[in-house]
């Protein structure tokens, strides 16, 4: 599955800048938070991390109750799918291309529920079949096979890796820098109040 997502990371790596530079002006980044907060925090991940969903139900609700909701920090989600399962379920996560931030929470919330399988197939039958479940209209194979989307997501990757060295989930950036300290919420709370 790795060699897979490589041999696809490397196919866009061929593309113009131009190309991608249109891509990412049609699609529109998934973000909470004031446009113009003191602090900015860009957050990569995959939805297939442990650890990620681990922010998302432990961290990041302190965080936007005392710094997000509040106007203080804007926080930008970017994909870095580690694997085939994580590149679907991220352009599941884009496909209404509407910027909230809901179905990626959920996915990660929930992530337990469809993360099941010994392949990729597997893992993507069962995404289909939990959202079914849950109600939530989306066409699968239209989302999975949006090649603006697909380029937007390996997009994420690769500016992540270029400008900021990303190689592991989730990476935390503050300000254009790189949270260098243990992720947890008193770490994070310290390093944004230096800021403000």
């Amino acid at each position: 599955m790795k060699k897979i997502f490589l041999v696809l990371t490397i196919l866009f790596l061929t593309f113009s800048a131009k190309t991608i530079a249109d891509t990412s002006n049609s699609i529109k980044q998934i973000y909470e938070g004031n446009e113009d907060a003191k602090v900015t925090i860009i957050t990569y991940e995959s939805l297939t991390c442990s650890h990620c969903a681990d922010f998302h139900n432990n961290v990041y609700p302190k965080l936007k109750k005392e710094f997000i909701d509040t106007g203080v920090v804007k926080i930008e989600f970017r994909h870095f799918p580690l694997d085939m399962a994580a590149f679907n379920a991220s352009k599941i996560a884009q496909c209404n291309n509407d910027g909230k931030s809901d179905l990626l929470h959920f996915l990660f919330s929930n992530q337990k529920k469809w993360v099941i399988g010994e392949n990729v197939e597997a893992v993507n039958e069962n995404l289909k079949k939990f959202l079914k479940e849950e109600n939530i209209v989306i066409d699968f194979e239209k989302c999975t096979n949006n090649k603006n989307i697909e380029d937007y997501v390996l997009n994420d990757r690769i500016e992540g890796v270029k400008k900021f060295k990303v190689n592991a989930t989730p990476t935390i950036i503050i300000n254009n820098k790189k949270f260098d300290k243990p992720l947890n919420y008193k770490n994070l709370k310290k390093s944004i109040e230096k800021l403000i």
